[in-house]
């Protein structure tokens, strides 16, 4: 039976997805972050709402197409949460394209990085322009005529794509007055000129114009009337039975094609397009006037995000460091069994170097002692010398056991490689548990010492992923506690075999224990709080919805126990409401890191327990998911994290937003002399070389 709760204690996720991408959206408009790293805030919000569309808005569509009258916590159907939707994407793009064009592109062009219009080209860069279409463009292009023999095209997910009027007849007699044009997906959106030509150190076209100039040479002898940019988002979200299929494997390979070709749920335009040719578009994915978004600028920002890369401007870009090391892993090649032996490590990405984590799987691939390697792997990137060691390992006849979680979304393709080529190394490939997808993050060496096997475990937050350990905070632990590595074992005893759920020591874990240890210890602080002593709860993670944990936290606030919150993206709870939640404060933190970490904090009477986890406070990770949550058992390591991810937030007044109980944002602003910026201070302290202003972090 489905617990009822009171809807007006609830705030709604899809909103508060659009609340979190006002806050990414902010850091693009803040003039104190170079421009370059602003553009990019301006493409992840680009991609964020690509992914919003087509996983939470294709959804809420599928629910009101099948009739659903469900409501979550908040009281909400579909039909009105796609409203409140549509309304606030509208105003989001609104606003992305005003910052681009207004603010973003003379920033850039005063710094000399200039997109060059189709409109100020002279005559040497028209020539140019239209070389490099004959040249480049031309040859790979596919226009396609509508007629009867020639229907409306499948046009790709988010593929940019041309709509163009013509008039007149064409060599066969047909006066066909509609074609659509795909762009080429290997050419990038924006071309940078010579600068020679361009007249600048860094001038780039966009490819839409290049198209736009020269569309007419696909249709000789036709006039072209008007051409117009379009882009449709489709529902991605991949089905398969897992009930049903024998190889999930080999079910996912055949269902990842279609999801190019997914149902549309959101249509772009230029807004140029004119309206009968943006009711012909919605008529040809069957969408309604609702579900279009005309954009003043190239319908795609996302592929936008390589402009930087292409730009070797220091001065418009984050300064650059070098991540940390532990002073005991400073000494090149020393020995990581022996370190942890001694006792924990801990690792702050990505502050300190993911490149420990890389020596401990590649010293046990070639250490003759070491006689099996167990991981799990999530995301973990198309290029990873993680992988490579592991294959290395099995070719060198290790036991290898890797749970591959293949449902990983958007990642899906990349495990799958990795799996064929571990299962022909050898290694033992198993995809975890029908039903629960495999989020823990867990690697797990077994070696032969003094004639005995002892076992060596790393944990994290974060995903073994090299690429992302330089972008997400994250921590993860290097341990040889006994029954800390007696707890992973038996986790990957349940993910590769059968047999009962074991109790384990230390660790807590989804889907079995880690939602009622969580809802015991807070719990607990409420019931230390109605006796009469201080109770406290910090908690910072990415997502929290679960509502049972939000009654639990409620609860908590009204026995007094004080409750912080950081929480990078949506919350379902609302704070500082009286008589409800007085004693607990939300914040968010979004800097130049992407916020990763997940820990747990409980005062528990002064024995300051700290958990570090794979999980969010959702419903997926707490019952839909394979997740670790562990302790940290050392008390220096337990100070680092409360020092370095939990009070140097709580601290920031540069990068903090604060929420309130109705589900807006606000920035912390501080009239101190003495600007506190997290992510700052955390690279002054932990990285080599340090950032030199805070407004830069």
């Amino acid at each position: 039976m489905v617990k009822k709760y009171p809807p007006q204690q609830f705030l709604n996720r899809e909103l508060g997805l659009l609340e979190f991408n006002r806050r990414v959206l902010a850091q693009a408009e803040n003039p104190n972050i170079p421009p370059l790293e602003r553009l990019k805030y301006l493409c992840i919000v680009s991609s964020n709402l690509d992914e919003f569309f087509e996983i939470r808005v294709a959804g809420l569509k599928e629910q009101v197409k099948l009739g659903a009258v469900t409501t979550g916590p908040d009281g909400l159907d579909a039909p009105q949460i796609l409203k409140r939707v549509r309304d606030q994407a509208h105003k989001i793009i609104e606003q992305q394209y005003q910052i681009f064009n207004n603010d973003l592109v003379p920033t850039l062009a005063t710094a000399g990085v200039h997109f060059l219009r189709r409109t100020h080209w002279n005559e040497v860069q028209s020539a140019w322009v239209k070389d490099f279409f004959l040249r480049e463009v031309m040859p790979i292009l596919t226009p396609i005529g509508l007629d009867p023999s020639h229907p409306f095209p499948r046009v790709l997910n988010k593929s940019l794509n041309f709509a163009v009027e013509l008039s007149g007849k064409d060599a066969f007699g047909r006066n066909s007055a509609k074609a659509i044009v795909q762009a080429p997906r290997v050419l990038p959106r924006a071309i940078k000129m010579p600068s020679d030509i361009a007249g600048c150190e860094h001038g780039f076209v966009f490819l839409s114009s290049i198209l736009h100039a020269h569309v007419g040479e696909l249709f000789s002898g036709m006039d072209v009337l008007g051409c117009y940019q379009f882009r449709v988002t489709r529902n991605s979200d991949l089905f398969v039975d897992e009930e049903e299929v024998k190889n999930l494997r080999i079910s996912l390979q055949g269902e990842l094609p279609q999801r190019h070709f997914g149902d549309a749920v959101r249509l772009e335009v230029a807004d140029n397009c004119t309206p009968e040719m943006s009711e012909f578009l919605l008529q040809q994915f069957d969408l309604q006037p609702e579900d279009l978004y005309r954009v003043h600028g190239p319908v795609n920002l996302v592929r936008l995000m390589r402009i930087p890369d292409e730009v070797e401007r220091d001065d418009l870009k984050f300064p650059s460091f070098v991540p940390g090391m532990p002073p005991s892993l400073q000494k090149k090649g020393a020995d990581m069994f022996k370190l942890i032996r001694k006792g924990d490590v801990l690792l702050h990405h990505p502050y300190q170097s993911f490149r420990p984590v890389i020596d401990f799987i590649q010293q046990a691939a070639a250490d003759p002692n070491v006689v099996s390697i167990k991981q799990t792997v999530y995301r973990t990137g198309a290029d990873s010398a993680l992988m490579e060691a592991l294959i290395a390992a099995s070719q060198g006849g290790k036991e290898v056991t890797v749970v591959v979680e293949l449902l990983a979304r958007f990642d899906e393709e990349a495990n799958i490689n990795w799996a064929s080529r571990l299962e022909q190394a050898g290694a033992h490939v198993v995809y975890g548990v029908v039903g629960h997808k495999t989020h823990a993050k867990m690697l797990m060496v077994i070696r032969r010492e003094d004639g005995k096997l002892r076992r060596y475990v790393h944990l994290g937050t974060g995903n073994y992923h090299p690429r992302t350990a330089k972008l997400y905070t994250d921590f993860g632990l290097f341990t040889c506690n006994e029954d800390m590595c007696s707890d992973v074992n038996q986790i990957f005893v349940q993910l590769t075999g059968l047999g009962k759920a074991s109790k384990l020591k230390h660790l807590w874990q989804s889907p079995f224990s880690l939602h009622s240890q969580v809802l015991r210890a807070i719990q607990n602080e409420t019931k230390l709080a109605k006796a009469g002593k201080n109770a406290q709860i910090i908690a910072k993670m990415n997502a929290l919805l679960e509502p049972e944990i939000i009654m639990a936290l409620y609860e908590a606030s009204r026995a007094g126990v004080k409750i912080d919150l950081i929480v990078r993206g949506v919350c379902a709870l609302r704070p500082g409401v009286p008589g409800l939640s007085d004693n607990i404060s939300v914040r968010s933190v979004i800097g130049r890191f992407l916020e990763h970490t997940r820990i747990f904090y409980f005062r528990n009477d002064l024995a300051h327990d700290v958990y570090l986890s794979s999980a969010d406070w959702m419903d997926r990770n707490f019952f839909r998911r394979i997740e670790a949550c562990f302790p940290l058992l050392d008390n220096k390591l337990k100070k680092r994290v409360i020092d370095e991810g939990l009070k140097t937030y709580l601290q920031d007044n540069c990068q903090a937003w604060e929420m309130d109980g109705d589900g807006g944002w606000h920035l912390k602003t501080t009239r101190s002399t003495s600007p506190k910026c997290a992510q700052t201070l955390l690279l002054e302290s932990l990285a080599s070389k340090p950032v030199v202003t805070a407004e830069n972090a």
